[in-house]
């Protein structure tokens, strides 16, 4: 949850963040064998005594468009540099479950692989032909922030996300929580946000966006504070325990999570401007 990174390392005040495990409530996974290292560095070396572990390639789909299962690999068999996504043999029984966390070999203890944790699969938002991951978005959330609240001494306290396909053409819709400084916000300053967002998307979210027109302006909905406090309590009372209870950067609708984040707010905000969108980048998608 790399969204959550700066804030601990604010009101840490330089006391360092350790991981030092990798796990899950289905079983342990491995350990971080430099616990000191920077959140951004930290990777996982897999205990093979925790469990059969087998790896299906991001992208291993057979000609039916379902995951391919004969692409499994196994621990010894990983290359470096490439992204798998984690399935497992445990001891109380689950047999080849697909945990559904992506990871990325970073390197090498000996001859045992080490992970990185890149992303929940199918994090994802899509309209059309569009895949935006849950990094790419927290990359595009934070430049917005940093170029257009910064200056007024604001922050996004949390957010989140959906892919609304209810009106034509669909269109993303985040979620933002604000911590306001002393300076008043203007409402321009979202409609700023919007557009860094959308510049900082993927050329295929652009050329749907720009040429297409089968992607609709992304809509920022400022919530009240403490809609996430009240989303968490909703998650741990209604649907699961607080140990399952983490809130992802994506959801699958609104309606999923009830009220919490239905409430009334501060206002929505809708893109009025079109992203830019290099011609050259444009006719490369096209040919793809």
């Amino acid at each position: 949850m790399a969204q959550y990174i700066p804030t601990l390392e604010l009101y840490g005040d330089g006391l360092p963040l350790v991981c030092g495990m990798y796990a899950s409530s289905e079983c342990y996974f491995g350990l971080n064998l430099n616990p000191m290292c920077k959140p951004c560095q930290v990777s996982y070396t897999l205990l093979p005594t925790m469990g059969y572990f087998e790896f299906l390639p991001v992208g291993a789909y057979d000609h039916q468009g379902t995951k391919d299962h004969s692409s499994l690999v196994g621990l010894v068999d990983v290359k470096l540099g490439e992204e798998y996504e984690i399935v497992v043999t445990t001891y109380a029984g689950l047999y080849r479950y697909r945990v559904g966390d992506v990871l990325r070999v970073t390197g090498f203890k000996n001859k045992a692989p080490q992970f990185k944790f890149v992303r929940r699969k199918n994090v994802a938002l899509s309209i059309d032909s569009d895949k935006t991951d849950e990094v790419e978005l927290h990359a595009a959330v934070e430049k917005a922030v940093m170029s257009n609240l910064e200056p007024f001494r604001a922050t996004v306290v949390e957010y989140t996300s959906y892919a609304d396909t209810t009106t034509i053409p669909g269109h993303y819709v985040l979620y933002w929580e604000l911590r306001k400084g002393k300076k008043p916000l203007p409402p321009s300053v979202l409609e700023d946000c919007c557009l860094a967002i959308e510049e900082s998307l993927n050329s295929v979210y652009r050329q749907g966006r720009v040429a297409d027109g089968s992607i609709g302006p992304l809509e920022i909905r400022v919530v009240e504070e403490g809609s996430f406090d009240k989303l968490m309590d909703f998650a741990i009372n209604q649907l699961r325990g607080i140990h399952q209870s983490v809130q992802g950067a994506a959801l699958r609708a609104p309606g999923s999570v009830g009220g919490p984040l239905g409430g009334p707010g501060e206002g929505e905000v809708l893109e009025p401007k079109m992203p830019k969108m290099d011609s050259r980048k444009l006719l490369y998608v096209a040919v793809q």
